[in-house]
């Protein structure tokens, strides 16, 4: 007979997201966690070994059903690259807004809990940025050689980071319905490529790869 309270990956978000929203805070512990909701502990555990990895998971998820809801519109050979990656964003911040008190909690004002809260949308974005074709980008028709070359990595890097930026607009957008951050959206999707296109910056890059690079010749 199945449990009346199934515990899945999308309950414990439910869960978790309405604890801190009426809580304003983290739970204390787990067992507390699963004990208040009427399940048992290993439950928790058959999906997540945190906290922190929950709210890790939720903003990915959230991308991810961002570019399941985008496939109705970019399935067709008529959408460019930039606009599917447009439809995503759109989408992608469309759910942030409907969860903007629970995003805004999970992200804080700590840049660097920020940043570690980040690192499995990070991975979704990139999988899925390798996922397109980059050979129909206006910008990229224009650029130079070398930098129509570019190494993958550093044009994920380059889109991740912009993605990021927009993230920040977002979290200060005092505009109606956010109408500003689809505005920027726009005007800023080409910033990637046009920041790879700038030499002090491909010097950089360059120095981070040779780094990385070093560092797994000594590991």
């Amino acid at each position: 007979m199945e449990k009346e309270n199934q515990i899945t990956e999308d309950k414990l978000f439910e869960l978790y997201g309405d604890y801190i929203l009426n809580h304003a805070e983290r739970p204390k512990n787990i067992y507390r966690f699963a004990k208040d909701n009427d399940f048992e502990e290993k439950d928790f555990y058959d999906y997540f070994s945190s906290f922190e990895q929950i709210e890790k998971q939720m903003l990915a998820s959230l991308f991810t059903k961002s570019i399941e809801l985008a496939a109705q519109v970019n399935d067709s050979e008529a959408v460019t690259s930039k606009e599917k990656l447009l439809n995503v964003y759109f989408i992608f911040f469309e759910n942030l807004t409907m969860n903007r008190s629970l995003v805004l909690m999970i992200l804080g004002n700590d840049k660097l809990h920020a940043a570690k809260i980040s690192n499995h949308l990070k991975e979704t974005h990139r999988n899925y940025i390798k996922t397109l074709d980059f050979n129909d980008w206006e910008i990229l028709k224009k650029a130079k050689n070398d930098i129509k070359n570019l190494h993958e990595k550093a044009r994920e890097e380059a889109l991740w980071l912009h993605l990021v930026s927009v993230i920040e607009f977002w979290k200060k957008d005092t505009s109606p319905s956010f109408e500003k951050t689809d505005l920027f959206i726009e005007k800023t999707i080409d910033t990637g490529f046009e920041l790879m296109d700038n030499e002090p910056l491909r010097k950089v890059l360059d120095l981070g790869k040779f780094l990385f690079k070093e560092t797994f010749k000594k590991s």
